[in-house]
């Protein structure tokens, strides 16, 4: 079964699909969210449950026509954009804490592709982990983003760039 046909089941109360919607997507959700809470494992996996947990309550919102990488990857977007304004509160209670960002030398090379991924500015980070590890298309990335398909490849080109010059700067 497509995933649509999947999510159209669930849609109609039939939520013993989400089980298999959730095995195809939790790994993707989890990288999606690993590399933006900047590997912090335990908030990547919270992250996913709620996802899910809104796919669930949120189901009779979905449209047929639409497709469900899109609207699933619009609730994550969500999902990390209220754990984004949730730091950013607790950020206010640690007004006097500054840190700087530093390059450390790393051993691992994934360890290093990680930390170089996490040191790129948030929108082509956001692209190139839409892009190269969810495998989602440029046009589906442009509906997510709100903007046109040109802007995601310009976006994913600068990224790669970027990416290549910052690892080659802690590796």
């Amino acid at each position: 079964m497509t995933d649509e046909s999947l999510m159209l089941c669930v849609k109609n109360d039939d939520l013993d699909k989400a089980a298999i919607l959730y095995e195809r997507y939790k790994k993707k959700l989890y990288h999606f969210f690993l590399y933006k809470n900047k590997n912090d494992q335990e908030l990547s996996e919270d992250a996913v449950q709620q996802v899910f947990y809104r796919m669930i309550k949120y189901r009779k919102s979905y449209k047929e026509d639409s497709g469900f990488s899109v609207w699933i990857y619009g609730i994550a977007r969500n999902v990390q954009y209220q754990d984004y304004k949730d730091q950013a509160k607790m950020s206010e209670a640690h007004a006097n804490y500054q840190t700087t960002e530093t390059y450390t030398f790393v051993n691992d090379e994934h360890q290093a592709m990680r930390q170089a991924i996490s040191l790129l500015p948030e929108t082509y980070r956001e692209v190139l982990m839409m892009s190269k590890f969810m495998d989602l298309k440029y046009e589906d990335i442009a509906v997510l983003n709100n903007c046109t398909v040109g802007v995601v490849k310009t976006r994913v080109f600068r990224a790669m760039q970027s990416l290549k010059e910052v690892y080659l700067k802690i590796s």
